[in-house]
């Protein structure tokens, strides 16, 4: 009996060898569910907009052309605002997660610079991958709805721009220093508390040296005319800027460039160059014109001059013109506020602006005789400007006045306002003048100007009378015929005519009886009576010394 029961337990103890087949199989498939597992890459999550071109399990992500994951699926999100996009990435992209990943769908897009993502027509749209520099690790990104300007490493500077809403921006506008592309804008946002465009720039390197802190930026519109009363400007940026628009930079002239920029630093963005340059005179005078002219054609922005050179800008076109105004004024002024500007005086030196000093300098020109007017500086567009002068009669007649609390700069009329004023000056003489007693005169002159003319007439009459007379008419055949004879009497005398002859015989005879008739004359001149006694015979002279 025990031996029976040991035969049955060794029974039971021994393995069939069919169970190994299973066992292997088993083994084998854990061990491939692990290589599987270990292999796999991490899974990620990417918020995009819209799901458009992607498709699950064909859509690939990539990286420089190099497949590193692939989309699972695609659904959307619990609030029906975007979609969610899982997708598995390969083992090895698990070191290019970071917080400074970017993603983006590659496919065919038509933008200023040209065409792009033509090579995805064929064969699908995809995600590209842009590793990023962090040390922070990251598996749910957003997708950019545009490629990126620059990736994170790139070296230059990125800087940001504050703008109104006319001077916008958008994500891809080139950055042009004199119409040479140096950077991009990366990011164009809008703060409705402010009303104002917050732009993110990256300049690229080795460009980044020419931003400083007294760099200006302004709006390239491509294009750029303007007509005032400086006369017609053209600025034409690059091909770029014309087709899309864009930003550019400069420093003014006679400023100093200053320190280079700090990356994130913040700038203005002017709209056009002339009010980036404007906007460097930070350090000004305020002053209030009350003119009594008209203000048409002084507009804001236009130029404050003396002499030629600018030293301020016109503000506001009127400025509180309901405000009271001073008792001093006869008559309803307008008011214009208008900037000096010391700094345009003072370019070129880094001497600091001292306003108070600059204040009691105005004041004493003002006693001087220092006075604003408006005159035309553009023929073609009627634009003003407001030119400073000293008028020497006006000296010692300035009273200091404010409106608002704003120093009063004394005006003067000018321009057409001048020349009414003369004509005015003009009439007022022509209406003082005695025209009564000059009317008189001049009615006695020509009255007595009649009576010459009646005579005049009457003489005319009498010579057509004298003229129509039939002897008057037969004066001019006569003397003709006087005329022929006169010339029939001077042939006669021609040389060889006979008369001449005669006539010279007879002057030959006279000629030898003059000279037969000279010893007698001159013997009647010595002894008038020779004629009647005889002739003395003289003797010759002696000669002898004169007499003392």
């Amino acid at each position: 009996m025990p031996e029976a029961h040991r035969a049955r337990r060794h029974a039971q103890s021994r393995i069939s060898p069919i169970w190994i087949v299973p066992l292997v199989a088993l083994a084998l498939g854990l061990w491939l569910v692990y290589d599987n597992v270990s292999r796999r890459g991490p899974q990620i999550t990417l918020e995009m907009p819209n799901a458009e071109g992607i498709e699950a399990g064909k859509t690939l992500i990539k990286t420089r052309n190099v497949e590193v994951g692939r989309v699972e699926s695609v659904r959307l999100s619990d609030d029906l605002s975007h979609t969610v996009v899982t997708a598995r990435m390969s083992e090895d992209a698990e070191r290019m997660l970071n917080a400074g990943t970017q993603f983006w769908v590659v496919k065919p897009r038509i933008g200023r610079e040209g065409i792009s993502g033509l090579n995805t027509v064929l064969s699908g749209a995809y995600i590209q991958l842009q590793p990023g520099q962090s040390d922070e690790s990251r598996y749910h990104f957003k997708v950019l709805e545009q490629p990126p300007v620059a990736p994170p490493g790139a070296e230059g500077i990125r800087i940001n721009l504050i703008s109104q809403l006319g001077s916008s921006l958008r994500v891809g506008d080139p950055v042009t220093y004199q119409g040479f592309t140096v950077g991009r804008v990366e990011d164009a946002t809008f703060d409705p508390e402010d009303r104002e465009m917050h732009h993110r720039l990256f300049i690229e390197s080795p460009y980044d040296v020419l931003i400083t802190e007294a760099t200006r930026f302004w709006s390239a519109s491509g294009i750029n005319v303007s007509l005032d009363s400086e006369g017609v400007s053209l600025n034409v940026e690059s091909l770029e800027a014309v087709v899309g628009g864009g930003v550019t930079f400069g420093i003014p002239e006679d400023v100093a460039p200053g320190p280079k920029a700090r990356p994130d630093s913040t700038y203005q963005l002017f709209p056009d160059e002339e009010s980036a340059l404007q906007g460097t005179y930070n350090r000004y005078l305020e002053y209030v014109m009350l003119v009594d002219d008209t203000v048409r054609g002084l507009s804001k922005g236009s130029p404050v001059e003396y002499r030629g050179v600018r030293v301020g800008t016109v503000v506001s076109v009127p400025w509180h013109f309901t405000a009271p105004q001073p008792d001093t004024r006869q008559r309803f002024a307008i008011p214009v506020l208008i900037r000096i500007e010391p700094q345009r005086l003072n370019a070129g030196s880094d001497a600091p602006i001292d306003l108070d000093a600059w204040h009691e300098r105005f004041t004493r020109m003002f006693d001087y005789g220092l006075r604003a007017s408006l005159k035309a500086g553009n023929l073609l567009t009627g634009a003003l400007f407001v030119d400073l002068n000293f008028d020497k009669e006006l000296r010692g007649d300035y009273q200091a006045e404010t409106f608002e609390g704003k120093t009063v700069f004394p005006t003067t009329a000018g321009g057409f306002a001048q020349i009414e004023q003369k004509v005015s000056n003009l009439l007022d003489k022509l209406n003082a003048l005695q025209v009564e007693p000059i009317l008189d005169k001049l009615d006695q002159t020509l009255a007595t100007s009649q009576a010459t003319l009646e005579e005049v007439q009457h003489s005319a009459e009498a010579l057509r009378a004298m003229l129509d007379d039939p002897a008057t008419r037969q004066i001019p055949g006569n003397l003709n015929r006087t005329l022929e004879n006169l010339r029939t009497t001077l042939d006669g005398l021609s040389p060889d005519s006979a008369a001449y002859r005669q006539l010279n015989d007879t002057l030959q005879g006279i000629e030898r009886l003059v000279r037969d008739l000279q010893p007698l004359a001159k013997t009647l001149e010595e002894q008038p009576n020779a004629l009647i006694f005889d002739r003395k015979p003289s003797s010759d002279p002696v000669p002898r010394a004169p007499e003392r």
